[in-house]
């Protein structure tokens, strides 16, 4: 499963967020993790500059706070 992370440089929740899905991915989820850097894009800037961490698979949005559980129970659900 491709799994986006909505993310900026410097920002420490989003390091957590990405340490939760590594830990998923070493746990056996079958996981794709792409980094989205929002300061490259004034769009994601206004859509995600006070929100992330923000994670998005299958055309559905997790934002933070998350814990690990929570974002194993959203990445297995796909409704």
């Amino acid at each position: 499963m491709i799994v986006q992370l909505f993310t900026t440089l410097g920002c420490h929740l989003c390091e957590e967020a990405h340490e939760q899905l590594l830990s998923l991915t070493g746990d056996g989820m079958d996981l794709s993790i792409e980094l989205v850097e929002i300061a490259d894009s004034e769009d994601l800037m206004d859509r995600y500059g006070i929100t992330i961490p923000v994670i998005r698979a299958d055309d559905r949005e997790i934002g933070w706070p998350f814990s690990a559980d929570d974002l194993r129970t959203f990445l297995e659900n796909d409704t």
